[in-house]
């Protein structure tokens, strides 16, 4: 599996969850780092951000991909749309939260959450 962060660091333990929740070994980790300008559309900046990952059209069909969104809820959006359009379908999501009462401030993956399975349980309440 391939993880691809486009937010805050992850760390050692944060990718043993990823594993363990998975039940798949990451075998590659690329970190896309972002910097959103306001000024400027977000689909035009979202659709430089994943073109400046070297995946080719079937790369994108086809590899296993994880996505650790950034934490700024448009760009995040944004980039779920640009990704839909690349992959067919909408990718799985690292959910993370806060660890309770933690000092100084611990990060955990919550859930994975797998939005193209979402999207299929919404159809389904037409």
């Amino acid at each position: 599996m391939i993880l691809i962060n486009f937010s805050h660091p992850i760390t050692a333990n944060q990718l043993e969850q990823v594993e363990a929740l998975t039940q798949r070994k990451i075998e590659s980790s690329l970190v896309v780092p972002c910097q959103f300008s306001q000024s400027q559309p977000f689909a035009e900046q979202i659709r430089a951000l994943v073109d400046s990952i070297e995946f080719s059209v079937e790369d994108w069909q086809t590899k296993p991909i994880l996505i650790n969104p950034p934490s700024y809820n448009y760009a995040a959006l944004t980039l779920l749309a640009e990704l839909h359009g690349r992959m067919g379908y909408f990718p799985a999501i690292l959910r993370i939260r806060p660890v309770a009462e933690s000092v100084p401030p611990v990060y955990e993956v919550a859930e994975i959450i797998n939005l193209q399975a979402v999207r299929e349980q919404a159809r389904e309440q037409r």
